[in-house]
């Protein structure tokens, strides 16, 4: 067993990477962020992974439902087969309880220079003057940037709600940077399921006290993903105190969410109307100027020299802003890792972009390999979407995973909204048992080829 001259830290920080955008808001900042790449060495062929989590409570809850994420982002990112191994113990979270994110967390002066913005939980970057502004957002930004203006009297509270990856959560983020920038006083941000852990573990330590002096005395609380506390009694009623407490003493509740208050089934009465009371907006799908804007945006802020050219190809084929960061995650790793140039030739390869001889690209689309896979196996595409489980329904499914996932390189939420709204641990399960069978089965390799030539060259 021998070293790996493999940097750590870069190669977790490109695991981490793709994970957020893969993971819910509240799993990662609960479980995933204060993980650590302890140490790779080589055996037999593949890296041992060895990964340091934060406690035994969240060591147990990545073997059981983040395992094999965590995996395929390895090996994606290494380029190696890898065996992980999880282990109680981590630098960052020893830091956190010893260094400057153990100050308190509210202080009389929390402004961006003493790192207010980390006590908030905002990221850096989530910025009015990173975020790219065109007629589907335009509306939300105005609100956004007047409740920062006038924090507690404009549009309280502010309910921000959209399909993934447009934009909610930066914009609510960017509202309270101004705050902290101004001085406006104490800024919280979490998901509706951090704050329903929050209360749970409250409950089981008795320390509701302290939870709720935590939500409740702050200038500006940003929940994302409220719709989470629906159908959740207790956490909707201290949801409830919390947000009049905040209101009563003259401070700002932003909120998010994937649909209109109007629209989240087992959500109290009371609360929705809490919501309706100030304003509720709305951000559409990102459009080709903004995505490509987008683009400009975040290859600057990870110091990728991403041509207009190329920019535009990628805002071309790839239409949620959720998958354009991944992308250039993707982009990213392979540049800080080493192993791959990035060229306008490796950007058409990740695209899946074939270019024949007169120049014009020809783009896959996730419909053209559902077609080839039905066609292939003689099965519609209401059967492949639907819920019949049956051998000769199931496997072709799980190649269409496979496909969506490693050929066009689709986050896996995303492609089980395409397959009828599966979850993403289905989705992990179905593509992850096609890629372990090709390592055995020559037969498999051959109709995945026939498969791939279908939908690559639209040869049927």
């Amino acid at each position: 067993m021998t070293e790996v001259a493999i940097d750590k830290e870069k190669t977790w920080d490109a695991v981490l990477q793709a994970l957020r955008l893969t993971v819910s808001t509240g799993t990662y900042n609960t479980y995933i962020r204060q993980t650590e790449l302890l140490e790779i060495r080589e055996k037999e062929g593949r890296l041992i992974c060895e990964v340091g989590c934060s406690s035994a409570f969240v060591k147990i809850y990545l073997e059981q439902r983040c395992w094999g994420q965590i995996m395929e982002e390895l090996e994606r990112v290494t380029g190696k087969r890898c065996e992980l191994i999880l282990k109680v113990g981590s630098r960052k979270a020893r830091e956190q309880e010893t260094g400057s994110d153990n100050l308190p967390l509210f202080e009389e002066k929390t402004g961006i220079s003493d790192g207010g913005w980390k006590r908030a939980k905002l990221k850096a970057d989530f910025t009015f003057e990173n975020y790219a502004v065109a007629g589907s957002n335009q509306m939300a930004f105005a609100a956004a940037q007047a409740v920062a203006r006038k924090i507690g009297e404009a549009y309280n509270p502010l309910f921000i709600y959209g399909g993934v990856g447009v934009g909610k959560t930066h914009l609510m983020q960017a509202i309270g940077h101004e705050v902290l920038k101004n001085d406006k006083g104490t800024v919280l941000f979490c998901s509706g399921e951090e704050f329903t852990n929050d209360l749970v573990e409250a409950i089981r330590f008795k320390a509701t006290e302290k939870i709720r002096s935590k939500y409740r005395k702050v200038k500006a609380l940003l929940i994302d993903d409220v719709q989470f506390i629906a159908g959740k009694p207790g956490v909707q009623e201290e949801f409830f105190h919390t947000f009049n407490a905040i209101q009563r003493e003259g401070g700002q509740v932003v909120m998010t969410s994937d649909r209109p208050p109007t629209e989240i089934s087992k959500l109290e009465e009371r609360l929705r109307s809490r919501f309706g009371a100030g304003l509720i907006v709305d951000i559409g799908p990102a459009d080709f100027e903004l995505r490509t804007a987008i683009l400009l945006i975040k290859s600057r802020q990870r110091n990728i020299d991403l041509p207009m050219e190329a920019a535009q190809a990628i805002a071309e084929r790839i239409e949620g802003v959720r998958e354009l960061e991944g992308f250039l995650v993707r982009l990213a790793t392979e540049a800080e890792v080493g192993r791959k140039e990035i060229t306008q030739e490796r950007i058409d390869q990740l695209l899946k972009v074939n270019r024949p001889t007169n120049g014009e690209a020809r783009v896959v689309t996730p419909a053209e390999v559902i077609s080839a896979v039905g066609e292939y196996y003689r099965i519609g595409t209401s059967a492949l979407k639907g819920e019949r489980r049956t051998k000769m329904i199931a496997w072709p499914r799980q190649i269409l995973m496979y496909f969506l996932r490693h050929e066009l390189k689709l986050p896996l939420e995303e492609v089980g909204r395409i397959l009828g709204g599966r979850d993403h641990t289905t989705v992990m399960h179905g593509s992850g048992k096609v890629k372990l069978e090709l390592e055995t089965n020559p037969q498999l390799k051959t109709e995945l080829g026939e498969i791939k030539k279908r939908i690559f060259t639209g040869d049927r």
